[in-house]
């Protein structure tokens, strides 16, 4: 187990590193100047040379590309106020990925991006946490009951829905969800923000219901779409782990059908499902994007959505190099998971 964890412990710093250099190739690569955007006051009209010159050069917009990755990277800060060793005043020479120090904003100068992210990230990841829970609780029984019940007529509606809601886009899904349930629907529920105006006046008990009813629409717009490709994958699993000798075998004992499938099928069917379960959140994550920005919610997804829009760079790498260092975290956890649940996995 040792050897297989220290192979694939190898493989995440490079893996890591070439997801940061394609984004940060990528972004770069994209249309748009941040200095036409950033670099001067709008309220005083066009920017002068002078403004748009002194924004790149702070940024580094105006050096070789590979000294504005190695800048990213850190953790040598290589702007004019950076590190002396490169020519910096020496005022700030320590930043970058390495040096734990994302920066600050384009926009912005005076908030820090990982200040920024954390308040962001606290309003994303229990919205992301809900859904998978709830995605889970649905998919697992689902997915064991359409397996036993394959070929019925009931069976067969259930699959449909779940074909449909997985093949529905993320945006759609939640604009249905507006749409249906908001103030041009039902009016049942809010369909943005994660607070009513006035929120902070209401008692502890109003406002907790409060945030509920405004979190609804937006946790379902994230699990539905998680839900239905979780319960297919169950169900294929399940559907193996039937017609498999231990199961036949457990039948001809005469034990009772509900031991058979809770005991022996669904707990060896689950087995493939580790990946899935440690990938959930770091997907539910990545897909708040449009979610957010749908709702109205001021988390993480919004943020990265703003900062595209604002071609704000630093933001776009902060925001890409956290979700990929999660992502990379949790395939790293489930391998483990599912190679000591699995011995033939870590002596292969």
């Amino acid at each position: 187990m040792g050897a297989y964890l220290r192979r694939r412990l190898a493989w995440l710093l490079p893996s890591f590193l070439g997801i940061t250099l394609i984004v940060f190739l990528a972004v770069r690569l994209a249309p748009g100047d941040p200095a036409l955007r950033e670099g001067f006051d709008p309220s005083s009209g066009a920017p002068s040379a002078a403004d748009l010159e002194r924004f790149r050069s702070e940024h580094l917009l105006d050096r070789p590309l590979l000294v504005q990755y190695l800048h990213f990277l850190g953790p040598f800060d290589l702007s004019p106020r950076g590190q002396r060793w490169f020519g910096g005043s020496g005022e700030h020479p320590w930043s970058g990925l390495l040096a734990l120090d994302l920066g600050t904003e384009f926009r912005r100068p005076h908030v820090h991006i990982a200040q920024e992210l954390g308040r962001r990230l606290a309003v994303t990841a229990p919205l992301a946490l809900c859904a998978g829970l709830f995605a889970f609780a649905i998919a697992i029984p689902l997915g064991a009951w359409s397996a036993v019940r394959r070929g019925h007529k009931r069976e067969r509606g259930v699959a449909l829905l779940l074909f449909t809601l997985h093949s529905i886009p993320g945006f759609w899904l939640a604009l249905l969800l507006v749409l249906g349930f908001g103030a041009s629907g039902l009016s049942w529920l809010p369909v943005l923000g994660l607070h009513s105006a006035g929120a902070s006046e209401l008692s502890g008990w109003e406002w907790t219901l409060d945030l509920v009813r405004h979190s609804i629409l937006p946790v379902l717009a994230l699990a539905l779409g998680s839900l239905a490709y979780l319960a297919r994958q169950v169900r294929g699993s399940m559907l193996e782990a039937l017609a498999q000798e231990y199961v036949i075998t457990a039948r001809s004992k005469g034990l009772p059908e509900r031991v058979v499938i809770l005991r022996h099928a669904l707990r060896n069917a689950l087995l493939p499902t580790i990946t899935l379960a440690v990938m959930i959140l770091p997907a539910l994550v990545g897909g708040s994007v449009i979610v957010e920005t749908i709702f109205g919610i001021p988390g993480m997804g919004r943020y990265a959505y703003e900062a595209l829009l604002e071609r704000d760079y630093a933001v776009i790498q902060a925001v890409t190099a956290l979700s990929a260092f999660v992502t990379l975290l949790a395939l790293l956890f489930a391998d483990v998971c599912y190679a000591w649940a699995d011995p033939r996995i870590r002596h292969g």
